[in-house]
């Protein structure tokens, strides 16, 4: 009954709070990614089972690329965002046709890193946030570029549990 109610509780933030995106980029942006990091580690454990638990992770996923789309409109970058987003969705749509996980490495999320850099940079650069932007484009798209192929990687094609990875790098104490 506590479980259940927790996994609904969970799969409805997973749902939710990409609504937020809207007038909030960045702290819903960055509770999202926070969100979506740990559900796994959640969801599975409260008795979700696997094959379950990657459906509503994948649409909420796509849930959370469109209202970053909506979010992104008004920005200048928004053709990039858009364009992103219509790259992922063929990745998605693929994965939900295929069930093979390796659609995401091909067709990786450039666009969730992106959107937390560039909405981080309008939070803390309020006046020349796109300035700041266009003169860190090439650290920027290194960073978003790097850390979502690893990412994918990790994810979908090493099939590595981030957890256990984390734990097996840390010394023991």
């Amino acid at each position: 009954m506590v479980s259940t109610a927790l996994i609904v509780l969970l799969v409805a933030l997973k749902f939710g709070l990409p609504i937020l995106l809207v007038p909030f980029p960045f702290l819903a942006g960055w509770a999202n990614f926070v969100l979506d990091t740990v559900d796994g580690d959640l969801l599975i454990p409260l008795g979700l089972s696997d094959p379950v638990y990657q459906t509503i992770d994948k649409a909420a996923d796509w849930v959370t690329y469109v209202f970053m789309v909506v979010a992104a409109w008004r920005w200048p970058i928004r053709r990039i965002v858009v364009a992103l987003f219509l790259f992922r969705s063929i990745g998605q749509a693929l994965f939900f046709v295929t069930r093979d996980e390796m659609m995401f490495f091909f067709f990786p999320n450039f666009l969730e890193p992106l959107f937390l850099i560039y909405a981080t940079i309008l939070f803390f650069r309020r006046a020349d946030g796109h300035a700041f932007y266009r003169r860190h484009i090439v650290p920027v798209w290194a960073v978003v570029v790097l850390y979502k192929l690893q990412d994918e990687w990790i994810t979908h094609v090493g099939n590595i549990d981030r957890s256990e990875l984390i734990q097996r790098l840390l010394p023991p104490w």
